[in-house]
Formats: structure tokens, C-alpha cells, sequence
């Protein structure tokens, strides 16, 4: 019998009035999984949270948390899921240890435990030494974030939504957060939403990419790369002219295309490449390339190294796909004759 996924989300709609936050998203979140949910602004993303954290009603489709129904069950998925929301409200006059006590209670932990439970998140988070007695309105940006995260864990939920938790963060800051969000990797299901993609990228096992409101595609960032930006990629720096890099490798019989080229001054350059073939052939491809480029006489090679399509490159890819299929199924206009 297979596991029951921690979220399922199938054919999801939200409307404003005439405006429509998502239409019929879909997608399926596994048990000890780390997964990015990225997206323009206006993309759908804080409105999918909400309504798995049964803050917000759909207006047609369904989402389980924990083979739960989001729409029938909303208090017992409440107590399944730990929702951290974008700018984090917390209120200011209180200290960390009493806010954190506090919502313990509203989330129904038992008296006996309180205590316990609440100094458990807190060493989770980093906050037991550094930020116990502090008054939340005098913390930093970055433990202010640690204090919702911490909020999140408390009643020891499956699942925990975090809604752009490294916003406005240093990059230490955003690094702590990181290693908590490592920490919790396999202990919880783990979905986070943050325009900060490298972030992304190092955090999550798997990524979901949503725009206007539509899932575009889903998968780890191998299998994105493969689908959004095939081939092997490479970057050189020469000394010499970008036609003689076509001439040298054309010569060998290489199917080779320049993506970019930056003029360093001196007759030096900077170019991508991108080869044909599958991305398992990159160490099969690069001796082919260091030997054409350096039996060439009209250039110098300096260096070669392959290179990895960035999340942020996969994800303008993805996005700008989904652009162009939406226009190209726009129902065409007919004029009167």
C-alpha cells in the first residue's frame, strides 16, 4: 500500500470577484518532502497556502493534508499544518517565551507539556539562549522569522507552510534559516514559497513553478533543466574572436551554439556554449572541446568549464513558456464584414 501523499491539491480555483487568483492548479507533496513553490507576484502562491491551511476557501477543486479534506475537515487540517504567512504578524509587546506559550495553548498542547514543547521549538530555532526573555518588538528582522517558524512548529504538525520566509533577510540571516529548513529536512513535509531562488535551489528537493495562476511544471531541478534548457552548457574564456570558436569547433564536426559573449578588453573573451547531447555526455564532450579549441590558430583558449543552467534561468524559461502558450490559445478575434 502506498503512503498517503502529505498534500494533495487537484483542480484548485479561487476567484475574486472577476479576477482569478489560480484555476485548476494541481500537484502532490510526499511525505518528508522539501519543495519550493515559485512564482511571479500575483502568481497564486500565498493564495494556494491559505487555502491549505484552511485560512481561505476554494471556490471549486479539492486539497487533502494528510489524506484529510481541506473543505470538509478545517479545524483537524489546522491541527495537521504549521502556516508561517508572508510578513510574519507577531505583536511586539510581548516576549518570545510568553507569545510562544500563548499560541501553544491556542493550539491545544497539553498544560503538562507546554513547557517542554515550547523550549523544544525554541532550541529548533535558535531562540532558547539568544532570545528567550526579548521583547519581540525590539528583535531583528531575521529572528523575528525565526519566532514565526518556531510559532509553526508548535503542535507538532505534519506539514509546515512557510510563505516567503527569508523576505528582507542579510545573507547570514538567510543562511540560519536555511540550516533550520535543512534540519527539519525528513522529520516534516516542508513546502516554502521565496523569490530568492538560489535559496530555492539549495533547500528544496523539488521545485513546483506556478504563473497567473497556473501550475507551469513540477520537478527537481535536474529534470527542469533537461526540460526547460536541454544540452550541455559550457563557459570558456578566449583570446581571439567568436568566429574563430564556430570555425574551430565546426572543423571537428561539433554542433556547438554561442547563448552569449562578453568582451573582457584585450581581445579576451567570455562565452557560453551550448552543445547538443544529453546532459550525462557533458564529460564525454568536454575533450572534444579543450582539443578543437586548442588546435585552433586563431584563438587562445584560457579556460573551459561546464556550467549548470541557474534555477533562475530554468525558472524565466518555464515562465516565458507558459507566457506564449497562454497567447497562442487566446481565441482570435473575428471582424465584421
Amino acid at each position: 500500500m502506498e503512503p498517503i501523499p502529505s498534500i494533495r491539491v487537484q483542480n484548485l480555483t479561487r476567484y475574486y470577484g472577476a479576477l482569478t487568483a489560480i484555476k485548476n492548479v494541481s500537484f502532490t507533496v510526499n511525505q518528508g518532502e522539501v519543495v519550493g513553490f515559485l512564482g511571479p507576484n500575483g502568481a497564486g502562491k500565498s493564495t494556494t497556502m491559505r487555502i491549505l491551511s484552511g485560512i481561505m476557501p476554494a471556490t471549486s477543486g479539492s486539497a487533502w493534508v494528510g489524506g484529510i479534506c481541506v473543505a470538509q475537515n478545517p479545524h483537524e487540517v489546522k491541527r495537521k499544518i504549521g502556516y508561517m504567512p508572508e510578513n510574519n504578524p507577531l505583536p511586539d509587546d510581548m516576549r518570545v517565551v510568553e507569545y510562544l506559550r500563548f499560541r501553544a495553548r491556542l493550539k491545544e498542547v497539553p498544560r503538562n507539556k507546554l513547557g517542554e514543547t515550547v523550549q523544544e521549538v525554541m532550541e529548533i530555532c535558535d531562540l532558547a539562549r539568544t532570545a528567550r526573555r526579548k521583547i519581540i518588538g525590539t528583535l531583528s528582522k531575521g529572528f523575528r522569522q525565526r519566532v514565526g517558524i518556531a510559532d509553526a512548529l508548535l503542535g507538532n504538525p505534519e506539514v509546515i507552510l512557510m510563505d516567503e520566509p527569508t523576505i528582507g533577510l542579510d545573507p547570514h540571516q538567510i543562511q540560519g534559516i536555511r540550516t533550520l529548513i535543512d534540519n527539519l529536512r525528513g522529520k516534516l513535509t516542508v513546502v516554502l514559497s521565496s523569490h530568492i531562488l538560489p535559496e530555492i535551489e539549495r533547500s528544496c528537493d523539488r521545485v513546483i513553478i506556478i504563473n497567473r495562476g497556473r501550475v507551469v511544471t513540477s520537478g527537481t531541478s535536474q529534470s527542469l533543466r533537461e526540460e526547460f534548457l536541454p544540452g550541455n552548457r559550457f563557459e570558456i574564456e578566449i583570446e581571439g574572436l567568436e568566429s574563430g570558436v564556430v570555425r574551430a569547433l565546426e572543423g571537428q564536426g561539433l554542433s556547438v551554439a554561442i547563448l552569449d559573449c562578453i568582451n573582457k578588453g584585450n581581445n579576451i573573451r567570455r562565452l557560453s556554449l551550448r552543445a547538443s547531447g544529453s546532459a550525462s555526455a557533458t564529460q564525454a564532450i568536454s575533450p572534444k572541446l579543450i582539443h578543437a579549441l586548442s588546435q585552433s590558430t586563431e584563438l587562445t583558449l584560457r579556460s573551459l568549464a561546464p556550467r549548470d543552467p541557474s534555477l533562475e534561468e530554468i525558472f524565466l524559461a518555464a515562465t516565458k513558456r507558459s507566457w506564449e502558450e497562454t497567447i497562442d490559445n487566446k481565441p482570435k478575434s473575428v471582424s465584421a464584414s
